[in-house]
């Protein structure tokens, strides 16, 4: 079939195997490129390892250090009438990658949340690698049920304490407007913490620990975005922001569970980029394209590979990380400079519908966008007729 891109609002709902698949060999060529900490993992588990942070964190340990990496993912395969999901035709990619240069890996798609993907991973890990060395945690997801209960738990995008009203970019009308957001409950913050919190990094680790699969030594990361003020009234101070503190409690119990075999468990706070996540949250549009517009004329913008290679070398395997108060890895800390940040307030508090193009690069935002889900990549012939149905190779 011929494939192009369905957009409806801030979601596409198809996905083209040969864009995805290019998309994902320009990451492991970038990675190829460039040089690596001299300390490297052994062994990786990525927990949401088909897209954004999770998959470069994935590209970066499986083809800049060479390790060998188990990924878990919750994707929709394909028919021979309907795509597959964008991680899904990521993973094939990755795998066909993989196997070409004789790296072990393989996958495991279902409920990351459930005590049986759980259970599987560390059967896989005692049955091939023995231990692991390197927990990513890079999962995001509307809704978790909690494994013991069975109770479901749903996330919102809400401010705390009262509602806000804030510029907007509306992506589906290509204009400048405003959004109007009513606070969240209790219990809806509450719900958004038990989705998006620490809690399921926690029992991760727990149930490795208990199986006796983590190594001495060693090291587990969990990733958020803090920003700054423009973006706090809906994200940093509100319903998601309590959901990522909770992230800090978690690392801290983390570490108290594992300091008899010294484990290392740090939040990482990254540069806001556009994801499947990202898109949905009111604000972030117009941020994210202001600040392209800002990063990219001074040379310092990094998407999801760029920052995840530098993190492996800067923070995780570096004698010096960088910290923050709270004991998280900072990688943020470009985006957070005080000209960045008051050069895009500038952006925001002038930009109109007759200015987006002129004042940010919404352009470079929606064209990231689509590249999510393997469209608008230049060496891709977007005409030819195409196979959905791909495999993954080594998928438990």
């Amino acid at each position: 079939m011929v494939i192009k891109p369905k957009i409806r609002g801030f979601i596409c709902t198809n996905a083209h195997p040969t864009g995805c698949e290019a998309h994902v060999n320009e990451q492991i060529a970038y990675v190829k490129a460039h040089e690596q900490s001299d300390v490297k993992p052994k062994n990786v588990l990525v927990i949401g390892s088909s897209t954004g942070y999770g998959l470069a964190s994935r590209i970066t340990a499986a083809f800049g250090n060479k390790a060998n990496t188990l990924g878990i993912f919750f994707e929709k395969p394909p028919t021979e009438k309907k795509t597959a999901s964008a991680g899904w035709y990521n993973t094939s990619a990755f795998q066909k990658a993989a196997d070409a240069e004789g790296l072990w890996s393989k996958n495991i798609n279902g409920d990351a949340f459930s005590h049986e993907v759980k259970a599987k991973a560390i059967e896989t890990i005692k049955a091939e690698l023995g231990e692991i060395d390197l927990v990513v945690y890079s999962l995001a997801s509307p809704r978790r049920t909690d494994p013991d209960t069975g109770e479901v738990y749903s996330s919102t995008l809400k401010p705390i304490g009262q509602s806000v009203t804030t510029k907007n970019l509306n992506t589906s009308k290509r204009i400048i407007d405003s959004v109007s957001v009513e606070a969240a409950s209790e219990e809806e913050i509450q719900g958004t913490i038990d989705v998006m919190g620490g809690a399921d990094w926690e029992l991760w680790i727990k149930a490795l620990n208990e199986a006796g699969v983590l190594s001495s030594n060693f090291k587990s990361v969990a990733y958020t975005y803090i920003g700054k003020e423009l973006t706090w009234p809906i994200y940093g101070k509100a319903t998601i922001g309590k959901a990522k503190e909770d992230l800090d409690r978690a690392a801290a119990a983390i570490n108290e569970s594992t300091k008899s075999i010294n484990g290392s468990a740090h939040v990482t706070s990254l540069n806001a980029v556009v994801t499947q996540a990202s898109s949905a949250i009111p604000i972030m549009p117009l941020y994210i394209s202001a600040m392209f517009k800002v990063m990219k004329e001074d040379g310092t913008y990094e998407g999801c590979i760029e920052q995840i290679q530098n993190l492996f070398i800067e923070n995780i395997y570096s004698e010096s990380p960088r910290l923050d108060e709270q004991n998280r890895y900072r990688q943020n800390y470009k985006e957070l400079e005080d000209s960045v940040q008051q050069r895009v307030t500038d952006i925001w508090n002038t930009v109109e519908t007759e200015t987006i193009d002129e004042l940010t690069d919404y352009v470079g935002y929606h064209n990231e966008f689509i590249r999510l889900f393997g469209f608008g990549i230049d060496s891709v012939d977007y005409d030819a007729d195409v196979n959905p149905v791909t495999e993954i190779n080594h998928l438990l």
